[in-house]
């Protein structure tokens, strides 16, 4: 399954007025972070949930599930308090209690179960079929993708000189596939995950999603066990490279992140800016990169 072009300018129109355009701010001469961590509920999938939600073709009076390590069941429950749906949300109890709180505050019936995104997932979609609310994926959806694509877009209007790469953390792939979407094949889109969580690396390994283990700083919001089929096919279309990077390079990328220009993101969101500082990613001369930062549902407590 593939999202087009077409699909995400689509999803632009559906979302006019009710998501932010969010900032490009220039880190250096060939440098750019898109500051997608400052989008409604602090990450892009307030995006794609919407657009998820607005392009069903009606809501039930059950409202919404969704399940998540935090960030897409803040987007879910942005979406559903801006709509004035109901909504419940399954996340890990692993789910760091930043995100957890915040769900309670945006009006989410929240139910922690599992100490992984598989076992919230499998939660919420018994309780989508016992209740009749509409299920809305994470990530592994052609709405949401295109939603998350509109990022893209707005990149193009952003950045008139132009850029040649886009770096993207990934979890289940909802981004990545969106910004595909967006902006293949006119600029290379360019993977970065976790080592200890590898979802859509492995499966490009070996040629189709596949279960993988789940651990490390930034399980909570990269955490996913299995790519999306959609950001599989998509990455595979497009040749899209996936690159590892270690807990200790996240850490120290999330530190700079801080230190360096004040920005607060998570550790899932530093791990695209991980492959740069790294070398994970070495930039030809010249070559004119984005660092997508994707999300910033964390504690402030460890960045003083």
């Amino acid at each position: 399954m593939t999202v087009s072009t077409d699909d995400v300018r689509a999803a632009a129109r559906r979302l006019s007025g009710r998501v932010r355009t969010t900032p490009v701010l220039r880190a250096g001469e060939n440098l750019w972070f898109k500051l997608e961590q400052t989008q409604h509920a602090g990450s892009f999938k307030t995006r794609g949930m919407f657009n998820q939600i607005l392009a069903a073709p009606s809501v039930p009076a059950a409202g919404i599930v969704a399940a998540s390590g935090g960030n897409a069941g803040l987007a879910a429950a942005y979406a559903a308090r801006e709509l004035g749906i109901p909504a419940e949300v399954f996340v890990p109890v692993t789910a760091p209690p930043v995100k957890v709180a915040k769900l309670g505050k945006l009006g989410a019936r929240v139910v922690q179960v599992g100490n992984e995104y598989a076992e919230a997932y499998a939660a919420a979609v018994e309780s989508s079929r016992s209740s009749g609310a509409l299920f809305c994926h994470a990530y592994d959806d052609p709405h949401m993708v295109a939603g998350n694509g509109t990022l893209g877009l707005e990149l193009l209007d952003q950045i008139p000189s132009g850029f040649d790469t886009v770096l993207v953390a990934v979890g289940g792939g909802g981004l990545i596939a969106g910004v595909i979407a967006a902006l293949h094949p006119a600029v290379k889109v360019v993977a970065v995950e976790p080592a200890t969580s590898a979802a859509l690396h492995e499966a490009l390994r070996a040629g189709a999603p596949i279960d993988v283990p789940v651990s490390g700083v930034a399980a909570d919001s990269l955490g996913a066990r299995r790519a999306g089929q959609i950001a599989f096919d998509m990455a595979t279309a497009a040749g899209t490279p996936s690159l590892l990077v270690d807990d200790n390079a996240i850490i120290d990328a999330r530190r700079h992140l801080w230190d360096d220009y004040r920005l607060a993101v998570e550790h899932g969101t530093a791990a695209a800016y991980a492959a740069i500082i790294r070398g994970a990613y070495e930039p030809a001369r010249g070559e004119r990169v984005v660092i997508l930062l994707c999300g910033a549902n964390t504690s402030l407590a460890d960045l003083a």
